[in-house]
């Protein structure tokens, strides 16, 4: 979750951390597919979903273990930078979490709930935007534009479905396994790119 291009032991750390937020909130995402299948497909969700988690949080626990090889910059410019983009990154989060925060409320106020998790998801994919720019990670565009369409898209979707005689909660199952996809998918190319600047030091 760096600009990739300075392997500093900062550098290394940020992407692993970018890996293991990207495993955390998949899994979270996946979790809203898994209840809305209502047992459909079970166990295998589940399992899959536990392999995919496991196997990212490895990754980024090996990047931590590689940055702890690195050193530290004594650039004072570098320890600067790395200052603001904290700072920034958590001003980003903190306004995405109040944002979701009030969606929150104003979905339980108006009692349309069914509504949440598509304008959540356009909401995490809107502040993926910033972060491409902050951490200089132009695939996070891409991540941006997903995440929005999906969310979008699941407006215009039936509540429900019915597969083989199971009631299920078609919203949620797209836009649950559709963003934790598209967020398993950015944690796996940040660790790749990762990896890949590390193997050409």
């Amino acid at each position: 979750m760096s600009s990739l291009t300075n392997l500093s032991k900062n550098a290394v750390r940020g992407a692993a951390n970018g890996v293991m937020f990207m495993t955390f909130f998949g899994a979270l995402w996946a979790s809203i597919g898994i209840v809305g299948s209502r047992s459909l497909w079970e166990p295998w969700l589940l399992i899959f979903s536990g392999i995919i988690t496991l196997l990212l949080l490895i990754g980024s626990l090996f990047l931590f273990g590689k940055g702890r090889n690195l050193t530290n910059s004594t650039n004072p410019e570098e320890k600067e930078h790395w200052k603001k983009v904290n700072r920034k990154f958590s001003l980003v989060f903190g306004l995405e979490g109040v944002a979701i925060l009030i969606t929150s409320v104003i979905c339980n106020v108006t009692n349309h709930f069914e509504v949440f998790f598509p304008i959540v998801a356009i909401i995490v994919g809107v502040h993926f935007f910033p972060l491409a720019q902050l951490f200089r990670v132009s695939f996070y565009h891409v991540t941006g534009i997903i995440l929005c369409v999906l969310g979008i898209i699941t407006f215009f979707l039936p509540m429900n479905a019915t597969i083989n005689g199971v009631t299920l909660v078609a919203s949620s199952v797209f836009i649950g396994f559709g963003s934790a996809f598209t967020l398993w998918m950015t944690g796996l190319t940040i660790w790749i790119t990762t990896m890949k600047q590390l193997n050409t030091k």
